[in-house]
């Protein structure tokens, strides 16, 4: 070979290294991103495919995927632990405040309490216990939910539907014009109606619809509110059951709400960014 084509292959090599160094730092780049994710427990990162060979993009899109489903079951998991745990405190609060009903009803009736000084004190306590044990019943019987009976759904028909029960309220709907989601019809009204209801019970005066596709098929629904601002402290609390931070509250519908999403292979979370114009957005994801 002569002199100048050793050049042009050496100069050939060169680039070559340049390039595969290059690509070395972008792959190594993303896997620090995705590990960040993870240790954030962020796991709704997609990272990009572009500039890859069909083997790296594989991967690439396997392990975008497999962060929607560690996911999904991350949230199914969360939703059977707290199913677990409320249903052994509404037991055991059951069994606690039943014969303090009883006592406190007894006393009520004996002549050295009746219109004692006594007897005002004794009364408020039954009348707390009474509505103590009323709301754990309440909640125990309406968290004994039917099997979801998922069907096609024309979600635009959905929206206007719960529209209709709310006709004070003001509504921005981004919709397109058909949009089929495959859901049990009475548990999604049942979720839309607990989200509307929070969001006028924090002050909201206009609603917001909007509804995109996400990857592998997913509806992605976003309920958006002008309503007060959910504190930072308690965003991460929100779905837990119980939790309220309203005074009249019972931390019922969203938990609640969630647990309806994810019995159907959805999700549901609040999201750090509302969408624009909005003080407030959920979102929810519907299965393919």
């Amino acid at each position: 070979m002569t002199s100048t084509a050793w050049i042009v292959v050496g100069v050939l090599v060169v680039l070559f290294l340049l390039w595969f160094w290059r690509h070395q730092r972008m792959l190594a780049g993303r896997a620090r991103l995705m590990q960040e994710a993870i240790r954030n427990h962020d796991l709704t990162f997609r990272l990009p495919t572009r500039h890859m060979f069909s083997g790296e993009r594989a991967l690439q899109e396997t392990l975008n995927q497999l962060g929607e489903h560690i996911r999904e079951q991350v949230n199914l998991g969360e939703v059977e632990s707290w199913e677990k745990l409320t249903r052994v405190l509404t037991h055991e609060i059951m069994n606690a405040t039943a014969p303090i009903a009883s006592i406190s009803q007894s006393m009520l009736h004996h002549p050295a309490v009746k219109d004692s000084d006594l007897e005002e004190g004794i009364n408020a306590i039954h009348n707390t216990v009474v509505h103590l044990n009323s709301f754990v019943d309440g909640y125990r019987k309406y968290s004994q939910l039917q099997k979801p009976v998922p069907k096609a759904v024309d979600l635009i028909a959905a929206v206007n539907d719960v529209e209709q029960l709310f006709p004070d309220a003001k509504w921005q709907n981004k919709l397109p014009d058909e949009v089929i989601i495959k859901t049990d019809p009475n548990l999604l009204r049942q979720i839309l109606i607990n989200l509307i209801k929070n969001a006028i019970e924090a002050g909201a005066n206009t609603m917001g619809v909007e509804c995109e596709m996400g990857q592998e098929g997913r509806v992605l629904l976003y309920i958006s509110n002008d309503g007060e601002l959910i504190p930072a402290e308690a965003r991460a609390s929100i779905f837990i059951p119980f939790f309220t931070t309203k005074r009249k509250g019972n931390g019922i519908g969203l938990s609640l709400s969630r647990r309806l999403l994810t019995i159907q292979g959805g999700m549901m979370s609040l999201l750090d960014e509302p969408r624009y114009g909005f003080r407030t957005t959920f979102l929810l994801e519907f299965p393919k």
